[in-house]
């Protein structure tokens, strides 16, 4: 009984933060104004910057906001004991974590959709903008070619999810066309794909419940899942990042605005899944010949796993997604904020979506912490807190794809309380993760791309005739200005759409080419290059979203409005990371791991550069507004870049 009051107790707490800390920062602070005109009209260009509804905006923005990091997280924290990894998970995410999304949703809205580097150029100062785009290089970078094996490996592990995944495409391509261009109505298209994906679901699960058929289908099913399994990871990120490509070049509202929207109603769908199993399980047991009440088998508190980093700050940095995370920065300056047609829709999309994230942190942990005690294929014979000792024996071992198995796992014996088939359970809780990867590696991809036009704008030589003058480097690209002529320096390629998505997926496949630390090359070896330099994004990742509540701060100081709200998560969001990271660099240089020790020592000088220069403009700047925003220049007629 006490993972339900766990459960509702969050889902009630976090109704309550939406209605009170929520409203208070939406109407007192930012004051959003339904009448503002938004970037998405603004600068409509019905590719990137496209007025959307708030539903498929909210959907776009949660699926892609979460990831596996909600999931693997909490999964991995909650060694060191359940209870400090959901009170940081829930006062994190309310307090910290939404108030960061909506901030940078809303000074990006504020700055016709900028990307948060690009708003630091405006605030603070040009040195600043640069060494922030530095970061997001590096940090899209590796997620690009991480969470390429991270699908691959879920495609491995859970080879019913493959079918489904790939089938949503055809499914979102459909629903965007029905509702952007024909101008359809928002809800039989829902009810149409989202009931498509659950029988594409059932369909990878080999159509359990058909075997009176004779099992021909299901058996010709299971046999092409795994001989799709069978595909080497490289070659897996390979075509995982050629999709990538595509999404990212293609008008947002074609394909990643529709599969972002139907993924979070199947998401939903699941998570609500999860909680009828959990209410079930907790009310009439675990179900079998030996059923018993519902418990958490994970201890509330453990100072010393094995192997593990002390719990001050790693906790801090492990748990990401759940309760803050700088790659939410991202997607709400660089995708949500030029696609909300209304100032107001930033409180649901960007608050709302940080709490649902958190509300779904919380269910990880009841999923890894008393779910996978009720039996595990894996582990037979075994129960309860036996179980989960036998899987969290050691830190170094659930670090691997262990983590999202457990959560698989865990939550499938919930669904499975409803009387839903095993090999069902587990293809649910497998598309789920799935999703959530693919998600976030095709939002990345686009992220990455507005980075590297960003960046490639500020050394290439003029590209357009109208730069904004007030920062000194050319944003053109944004707006859709039509190039004419062709330009021999690589770095004026790097301006334009398919030249900067094109260096975003080459470099991170370059990167996922390399094998694991320590692995031989082979064939299948390689495509774990992404692992090299994953021990450096926690931290990294971390430290951005300190940056970015420095971003809204400033924001704030140069409008004489309070700014102990985001100032003091921001202190903290800048101390935790550069804590983990300095012992991560002492323990890397003991292992004599020189790349990381390298590149964690840049990181670390980057912020302290920033930081200085922060302390040095702050008390100048108060009451003191940046330079307007020069003029938009005359638009005529559909512009393409």
């Amino acid at each position: 009984m006490s993972t339900l009051l766990i459960a509702s107790g969050a889902f009630v707490l976090y109704i309550v933060a939406y209605h009170t800390y929520g409203r208070w920062l939406s109407q007192k602070i930012f004051k959003l104004d339904p009448r503002a005109t938004v970037p998405s009209v603004e600068l409509n260009d019905d590719r990137d910057y496209v007025p959307t509804s708030k539903g498929i905006v909210f959907g776009h923005h949660f699926t892609s906001i979460a990831g596996t990091g909600p999931i693997v997280g909490p999964a991995l924290a909650i060694m060191w004991g359940w209870v400090p990894a959901l009170l940081w998970v829930l006062f994190g995410s309310i307090f910290i974590g939404a108030m960061h999304d909506l901030g940078t949703l809303v000074v990006s809205l504020r700055n016709r959709g900028m990307t948060v580097g690009e708003v630091a150029g405006r605030l603070l100062n040009k040195r600043v903008r640069l060494l922030f785009l530095v970061l997001l290089l590096f940090a899209l970078w590796v997620v690009l070619a991480i969470f390429g094996w991270v699908i691959a490996s879920v495609f491995v592990q859970f080879p019913e999810s493959i079918l489904p995944v790939f089938l949503q495409i055809p499914i979102a391509i459909w629903i965007g066309v029905k509702v952007h261009r024909q101008g359809k109505s928002l809800l039989w298209p829902s009810i149409i794909a989202v009931s498509l994906m659950y029988a594409t679901v059932w369909l990878g699960a080999g159509c359990p419940g058909m075997e009176w058929t004779g099992g021909t289908l299901g058996a010709a099913i299971q046999s092409l899942n795994q001989s799709l399994a069978a595909w080497p990871l490289w070659m897996w990120v390979a075509v995982l990042l050629a999709y990538c490509y595509a999404a990212s070049v293609m008008p947002v509202w074609i394909l990643l605005q529709p599969r972002d929207y139907i993924n979070s109603l199947q998401l939903v769908s699941s998570l609500v899944l999860i909680v009828v199993g959990l209410v079930v399980a907790a009310f009439i047991g675990t179900g079998g010949e030996n059923a018993a009440p519902l418990v958490m088998a994970a201890p509330a508190f453990n100072a010393s796993p094995l192997n593990a980093p002390p719990i001050f700050p790693f906790l801090f940095v492990t748990i990401a997604c759940g309760a803050i995370s700088g790659f939410h920065c991202l997607v709400s300056s660089g995708m949500s904020s030029k696609q909300l047609k209304c100032e107001t829709d930033a409180q649901f999309v960007g608050y709302g979506s940080m709490l649902l994230e958190g509300f779904l942190a919380t269910l990880v942990i009841l999923a890894v912490g008393a779910g996978i005690g009720m039996g595990w294929q894996q582990y037979p014979g075994l129960q309860g807190a036996e179980l989960w000792g036998t899987v969290y024996k050691d830190w170094k071992l659930v670090t691997g794809g262990s983590a999202i198995a457990a959560f698989v796992v865990g939550s499938a014996n919930f669904v499975q309380t409803l009387g839903i088939e095993p090999v069902m359970a587990r293809a649910l809780m497998g598309v789920l993760v799935a999703s959530f990867a693919g998600t976030t590696l095709d939002t990345a991809t686009r992220l990455q791309r507005y980075v590297v036009q960003e960046l490639a704008a500020t050394f290439a030589p003029r590209v357009s005739p109208t730069a904004m003058a007030a920062e000194a480097y050319d944003t053109e690209f944004e707006r859709g200005v039509v190039r004419k002529g062709f330009s021999l320096n690589p770095l004026v390629w790097l301006t334009n759409t398919h030249g900067a998505t094109l260096f975003a997926v080459g470099t991170a496949f370059l990167l996922a080419l390399f094998p694991a630390p320590g692995a031989e090359w082979s064939w299948d070896t390689i495509g774990k290059g992404g692992l090299i330099l994953w021990p450096l994004f926690g931290a990294t990742n971390q430290l951005l979203a300190g940056l970015a509540m420095m971003v809204i701060s400033f924001w704030l100081l140069r409008r004489g409005m309070p700014t102990w709200f985001a100032a003091t998560p921001m202190a903290f969001m800048l101390a935790m990371p550069a804590w983990a990271l300095y012992v991560d660099v002492q323990r890397w240089l003991a292992g004599g791991s020189w790349v990381l020790v390298g590149v964690g020592l840049i990181m670390l000088a980057i912020e302290v550069w920033m930081i200085i220069e922060a302390c040095l403009l702050w008390p100048k700047v108060r009451g003191v507004l940046e330079a307007p925003l020069p003029p938009l220049p005359a638009r005529t007629g559909a512009q393409t870049a």
